[in-house]
Order: C-alpha cells, then structure tokens, then sequence
C-alpha cells in the first residue's frame, strides 16, 4: 500500500483517494472505514420500524413533521430522535441549510431553484423531492449557494499551465 500527502493551495477540501485496478475486499474495507472516520452517521428508524444507521451526505432533507423529525434520502423516509436545532449545527459543515423553520436541505442534492413571484423559492432535489424555502432565508440560501459554487470554481494557477 502507498500512502501519499499532496499538500497544494489549489485544494480547498481534503480528498482521499484510494486507487486500485479492481473493487476488491482491502479497497471495501477501507472506504469503509474512512467513511466511519469521516462521515458523521444518524440514527434512525425506518417506517417499517427498523433501526438504521444514516450517513447524512446520502440524505435529502430533514424536516419537521407531526412533532418528529423526518430524515429523508432519496426513496425512504426515516424517522430521527434529534431536533432540526441539533441537526443544523451538527450538519452545517456537511452542506445542510436551513431553508424555513421546520426543514433544512443538502445543498449538494439541489438540482434547481424555482423563483416565483411571490418571494418564495421552490428547491427542486436531484431525487424529484419539491419544498419550498421561506421568504426569510431566500436571501441565506442564496449566499450558500453562490459561496459553494464559487468554492467549486476557484482553483488557483488554473489557466496557467499548472
């Protein structure tokens, strides 16, 4: 195995990297235990009432329904014991935003945003999941969204034959 640290201002994020010529059991065993490391899991109850284990960047949406949270990915809804208070704060450096009082969102899975002429914004999902973000964080959201994009797009000495 080599292990190797490319350390350059052009990255932004850290990137981990593993290489092989095929998916095998070693290359399973570590993406495993990097996610263990690096994402932060949840746990939930699915609506059959099974116990599962969430990893957030794989969820939608997390929003309040009937006095529960409700985790949402892109098939199942699960039903989580935090409140969208704690959630905000433990998933903000994941890309999760709060969009109205009872929902906050993957920035990484917006597809589109819907502008209407009433303030609001329709926040269309990679998955097809439709919400609505309220008037008071139109202006939140936008700002998320054009610093991750600009993230996204500044790469310096692009251009320059780097």
């Amino acid at each position: 195995m080599i292990i190797r640290a490319n350390i350059k201002e052009q990255f932004r994020e850290t990137e981990l990297h593993v290489c092989k010529d095929r998916m095998d059991d070693e290359v399973r065993r570590i993406v495993d235990q990097l996610h263990g490391l690096y994402d932060p899991a949840l746990n939930g109850t699915d609506e059959a009432g099974n116990r599962c284990v969430l990893r957030p960047a794989e969820l939608v949406s997390f929003y309040a329904e009937k006095q529960k949270v409700i985790a949402l990915d892109a098939v199942k809804r699960y039903t989580v014991q935090k409140t969208l208070q704690e959630l905000e704060t433990e998933l903000e450096g994941y890309g999760f935003i709060r969009i109205s009082r009872s929902e906050i969102v993957n920035m990484h899975k917006i597809r589109t945003l819907d502008m209407s002429l009433t303030g609001t914004i329709k926040v269309i999902m990679k998955s097809g999941y439709e919400t609505y973000t309220s008037r008071r964080n139109v202006t939140h959201l936008k700002e998320c969204l054009v610093k991750a994009q600009n993230n996204r797009l500044h790469v310096p000495g692009a251009g320059k034959g780097e």
